[in-house]
């Protein structure tokens, strides 16, 4: 199906070469939704933009473009509005068309891309021995939401989580392993480190403070990177250990990665360096291997160099990259890389792609994208931490919204005066909690820095996981009401749009299409969120208009049916956004 957008779209393109030329053919239509419902559904904007090129006032081009449109089977007649803007109002008989196609398909009537493109997106990224906090947050559920989404519309999709888990501080923590767990590398037990976190904080005490021990780091970092076994297996037990905690997080989340962590591009930065020299880009600078950029300046206005290689032959995180994008275009076959990270990383990934470009490394039909965002702040508008100043441990931020969202839900149950079993308090507790964490932050705009509030995120009101949750609730409370099998409704049921809230929410299931091309697109989840929290307020202010139940017939079943395409559109929107229904609050 061609969504409504689309095909207005393809209609004013058609009507612009008809009266206008060939030229006119590649013209953005700038077909929008009409901002306010008093204007219609749709807008066409193009008629004033043409006004020079065609040399006339943008009402006669107005007039000309609805003289060559067809329109009948979609809209009522357009009108001419201010300066030259076309408005659009949908017909009803194609309002209840598109409907029963959604009726009728399990994907709502939303077609698959064809041909689908080969994607990766990157995202997560924790560093082994560190534990997740507040900042992997963002990165892991913005990155699962556009791999969900991108996933949906068919593109074949590789979700990497690309691991620190290679460099200098490796030297650090397996010398520090060897000394408080000398038995660890000989036994087959697993070994458990306990608190990850602390264990690194006193391997970082060790070497800052003891000579020796430092030394003994340094030379444990060239034993790991020649390959010696004792290193390795102690490296590979410290990973193991991390791999374990973020698992546990990433089951909560539902959020399903490939990992390939910085020390699997190790065997290709050789070859890195060998063509940079090659092709004439590198340039030994103070006994570092680097490229000097264009359009990269320090102080002084000279240009910033990328080291890639430094002092003492090691390779830093630049080279990395460089071997990533190479082995993500060349041996994984991806035309569309995405990046997820903080906005910290934008000129880093600027100028690992400038010297990729100039290499020669990136095709033409390659697109590379860097997904930035803000940082999450306390309700004292300074970066989220702990009382004791420190960063906020991911772990510890899910447990505490499940707590609030079991503590609301058990204050809510007795005001009601309602008996709940304790596994539906915690199951219900579990999907609020995680589910308000992970829609407060998709619901922003992710280059923006954002309040984390317990208290608003788990709100019944506003634009809330909750608020959603709730709506797809009521919906199913209509159900169990009714006696309604939403299975057993059938797709030959004759829908009738009389009342105005009926149209308002009938228009606006119909939007979810062109929304997820947006986001695809732009990768502002946000958007889809925005779209959604709009459907439950249609869908309340519908039910509390329209009497579903007690309507006579066929209204009553043209009812049941809007309420069936709304809890579906919900369920399906909400699953994009990584985020669980529920039949019961």
């Amino acid at each position: 199906m061609t969504s409504t957008v689309e095909l207005l779209k393809i209609k004013f393109n058609q009507a612009l070469v008809a009266a206008f030329g060939e030229d006119f053919a590649t013209t953005d239509p700038m077909v929008v939704e009409a901002t306010n419902p008093k204007f219609g559904d749709y807008q066409c904007n193009v008629a004033m933009s043409l006004t020079k090129p065609l040399k006339s006032n943008p009402r006669a081009i107005a007039t000309q473009i609805i003289n060559h449109l067809s329109l009948d089977e979609i809209c009522e007649p357009p009108e001419i509005a201010g300066p030259g803007f076309i408005n659009l109002r949908l017909k009803t008989d194609y309002l209840k068309t598109q409907l029963q196609k959604m009726l009728g398909d399990e994907r709502l009537n939303i077609p698959q891309v064809n041909p689908p493109q080969r994607m990766i997106v990157d995202f997560s990224s924790p560093n082994i021995a560190k534990e997740m906090h507040v900042g992997h947050l963002r990165s892991t559920i913005i990155g699962d939401c556009i791999a969900r989404i991108l996933e949906f519309q068919g593109h074949d999709v590789l979700r990497l989580n690309h691991v620190g888990d290679w460099g200098t501080q490796f030297g650090m923590l397996i010398t520090y392993l060897k000394e408080v767990y000398p038995d660890a590398l000989t036994t087959a037990n697993a070994l458990d480190l306990g608190d990850l976190v602390e264990f690194y904080r006193q391997a970082k005490v060790r070497f800052d403070q003891d000579e020796t021990f430092k030394e003994t780091a340094r030379q444990e970092v060239v034993k790991l990177q020649a390959g010696a076994e004792d290193s390795r297996r102690a490296w590979q037990l410290l990973c193991e250990q991390s791999r374990q905690e973020f698992q546990l997080i990433y089951d909560d989340l539902d959020i399903q990665l490939t990992e390939r962590g910085e020390s699997f591009y190790n065997p290709f930065l050789p070859a890195i360096i060998e063509e940079l020299d090659k092709i004439g880009l590198l340039v030994e600078d103070q006994g570092a291997k680097c490229v000097f950029l264009q359009g990269f300046t320090n102080k002084d206005g000279e240009p910033l160099p990328l080291i890639v290689q430094k002092t003492d032959g090691g390779y830093n995180y630049a080279t990395t990259d460089l071997a990533a994008l190479r082995h993500r275009i060349e041996t994984e076959k991806a035309t569309r890389i995405i990046y997820v990270t903080d906005a910290g990383q934008s000129n880093h990934f600027m100028q690992v792609w400038q010297v990729a470009k100039r290499a020669g490394w990136i095709p033409e039909n390659v697109e590379l994208v860097h997904v930035p965002f803000g940082v999450v702040k306390g309700e004292d508008g300074k970066k989220l931490k702990t009382r004791s100043g420190e960063t906020v441990r991911l772990r510890e931020l899910l447990d505490e919204a499940i707590n609030h969202a079991q503590t609301d839900l058990e204050t809510r149950l007795k005001a009601e005066e309602r008996t709940e079993t304790e596994a539906f308090i915690d199951h219900v507790a579990q999907v609020v909690g995680l589910s308000a964490v992970k829609y407060a932050d998709l619901s922003q705009n992710r280059t923006s820095d954002y309040i984390f509030s317990f208290d608003k995120m788990l709100s019944l009101q506003g634009n809330t996981a909750p608020y959603l949750l709730y709506a797809y609730v009521r919906i199913q409370g209509i159900s169990r009401k009714g006696n309604i099998d939403w299975q057993q409704l059938g797709t030959d049921i004759k829908i009738v749009l009389e009342a105005e809230a009926e149209s308002i929410l009938a228009k606006h299931l119909l939007q979810l299409q062109d929304v997820l091309a947006e986001v695809a697109h732009d990768l502002f989840p946000n958007r889809l969120c925005q779209y959604l929290f709009e459907l439950s307020q249609k869908f309340n202010q519908f039910y509390e208009q329209c009497s579903v139940m007690k309507a006579e017939e066929p209204q009553r079943t043209s009812r049941i049916a809007l309420c069936d395409l709304t809890a579906r559109t919900l369920k399906l929107g909400l699953s994009l956004l990584g985020i669980p229904v529920l039949e019961r609050m």
